[in-house]
C-alpha cells in the first residue's frame, strides 16, 4: 500500500505559540486546497515551536481578519507545540520565520529536515536568501501590532498560498 493510500499529504504551518500566523496559514491553505478539489488528498494542520500559548484559541485579531476575508473559522482551535506524532506524519513543514525554522530543525530527525521550507520561500517574487539570512523572508509578526500588522500578515499568507498549493500538487503527482 502506498503512503498516500494510508493518509493524506500533510502540511504543517508552524509559528511561535500557534495562535496567530500558523492558524491563519492553516485556514488559508486548507481553503486553497479545497478550492482546487484536493481537500481529501491534503491535510493542513498548525502548531507552534513553543507551548507558551498551550490550549488557547486563535487570537481574536487573527479571527477578525480571517472572517473579514470570508474564511471559515474552525469551531475549536487548541494551541500546542508540535508533537512527535505530528512530526512523523507531516510531509511539508512551513515555518513562518527563520527562528521558527531553526527551532523546528532542532526538533526533527535528520530524515525530516529536507521537508522544511519557510512559508514565504515559495513566493517567486522574493529572493532566495543565502544560508544564515533566511530572516529576510520572514512573515511579519502581528502579535505586538494592531489591525495593520494583521492585515499585512494575512496579505503575505494569501499571496504565497497558491504557490504552496502548486508545489503540493506536484508532490502528489510524483507520489502516483
Amino acid at each position: 500500500m502506498k503512503k498516500h493510500e494510508t493518509h493524506p499529504y500533510t502540511v504543517m504551518t508552524v509559528c511561535t505559540g500557534n495562535i496567530c500566523r500558523s492558524p491563519m496559514g492553516e485556514i488559508i491553505l486548507r481553503h486553497e486546497f479545497e478550492q482546487r478539489g484536493l481537500g481529501d488528498a491534503v491535510r493542513v494542520e498548525s502548531s507552534g515551536v513553543s507551548d507558551e500559548e498551550y490550549g488557547n484559541p486563535i487570537d481574536p485579531r487573527a479571527v477578525k481578519v480571517l472572517r473579514e476575508r470570508g474564511y471559515a473559522i474552525p469551531a475549536k482551535h487548541f494551541a500546542h507545540r508540535i508533537t512527535r506524532n505530528e512530526i512523523a506524519d507531516t510531509d511539508l513543514f512551513l515555518p513562518m520565520t527563520a527562528s521558527h525554522m531553526n527551532a523546528l530543525l532542532h526538533m526533527l530527525p535528520l530524515s525530516k529536515r529536507s521537508d522544511v521550507h519557510m512559508y514565504r520561500s515559495f513566493d517567486p517574487d522574493l529572493p532566495d536568501p543565502q544560508p544564515g539570512y533566511e530572516s529576510e523572508i520572514d512573515l511579519v509578526d502581528p502579535w505586538y501590532g494592531g489591525p495593520r500588522e494583521f492585515e499585512t500578515a494575512i496579505d503575505q499568507i494569501e499571496a504565497v498560498a497558491p504557490y504552496i498549493a502548486d508545489y503540493v500538487e506536484q508532490q502528489l503527482e510524483a507520489r502516483g
